[in-house]
């Protein structure tokens, strides 16, 4: 069992109700989107190279 394992669970943001959004906010909105989805690839990355550095450490 991971330590992850034991943490609560984030509810799911709920969605934006897109109807009364502009195409100007509309394309607002994704960059501010594609702008999070960046952040979580990098601590994705980045958390994935501590556990393989963890893990080889302890391979030895």
């Amino acid at each position: 069992m991971e330590p992850e394992d034991l943490l609560p669970r984030a509810a799911k943001p709920q969605q934006r109700n897109l109807a009364p959004m502009s195409v100007e906010e509309l394309e607002a909105y994704i960059g501010e989107l594609e702008a999070e989805i960046v952040r979580v690839r990098q601590d994705i990355e980045k958390k994935t190279k501590h556990r393989s550095s963890a893990e080889s450490l302890f391979r030895r």
